[in-house]
């Protein structure tokens, strides 16, 4: 299962050259650890990311996923949004990776999904599904967006998602989706949204695991 974690990291990551020859070794992986009933759809997306021009990827995927707040793939941005809490949320998981010898590259931000699935799968596969719950509103909601705008990328995070499983926060995912799915093509729009507060997601705070609360459970969970 730690696997599966590299895998799909590998697959929901900035497109880069050096990854080519490994996307077909992640769905390979993916099969032989009991996913095969997602990889129908993950191979549209494998198929794209060997064949199609490396530039053209590049720029689909900052499309999609650094242009509005509702994809992006860095999860506290879900939690804190911009907020200073975010920073020092982040400060503090950067600290976690490094007692478990995960460092991270100068560019990378530790609170981007594929930087977490890297952590997950140096752990103990409970202690993994576990953290892995506790972002699992964010993950379902991601998956549910990617899905109506038929990206092929739906089917990595879906993928994902079937490993949430009961440690899914319903109310919290479907108070996420609720948020507004921003056109990424209209500019003022744009500006609007990143201009708001951070939203809060879910009925109330008992009701929705906050960026303290993953890392808490990070912290006292991992050790």
């Amino acid at each position: 299962m730690t696997k599966t974690f590299k895998a799909l990291a590998l697959l929901l990551s900035y497109p880069e050259a050096d990854h080519r020859g490994a996307y077909g070794e992640a769905l390979g992986i993916l099969r032989d650890e009991g996913l095969a009933r997602v990889t129908a759809g993950l191979e549209k997306l494998v198929r794209q990311l060997e064949e199609d021009d490396l530039l053209d990827l590049q720029s689909r995927y900052v499309h999609l996923f650094d242009r509005g707040r509702a994809l992006s793939l860095h999860l506290y941005e879900h939690v804190h949004g911009e907020s200073r809490d975010r920073g020092a949320a982040m400060v503090e998981l950067v600290e976690l990776y490094a007692q478990h010898g995960l460092a991270l590259g100068p560019q990378e931000l530790p609170d981007y999904l594929p930087v977490f699935m890297e952590f997950l799968s140096i752990l103990p596969i409970e202690t993994a599904i576990d953290l892995l719950g506790e972002a699992g509103h964010v993950i379902e909601a991601l998956a549910e967006r990617l899905r109506k705008r038929k990206s092929p990328y739906a089917a990595a995070m879906a993928a994902l998602a079937s490993l949430v499983g009961r440690h899914m926060h319903k109310q919290a995912r479907d108070a996420l989706l609720q948020q507004p799915d921003e056109d990424v093509d209209d500019l003022e729009a744009l500006d609007r949204v990143w201009a708001e507060e951070p939203v809060q997601f879910g009925p109330d705070q008992s009701g929705c695991p906050q960026a303290r609360d993953m890392l808490a459970q990070m912290a006292g969970g991992v050790r």
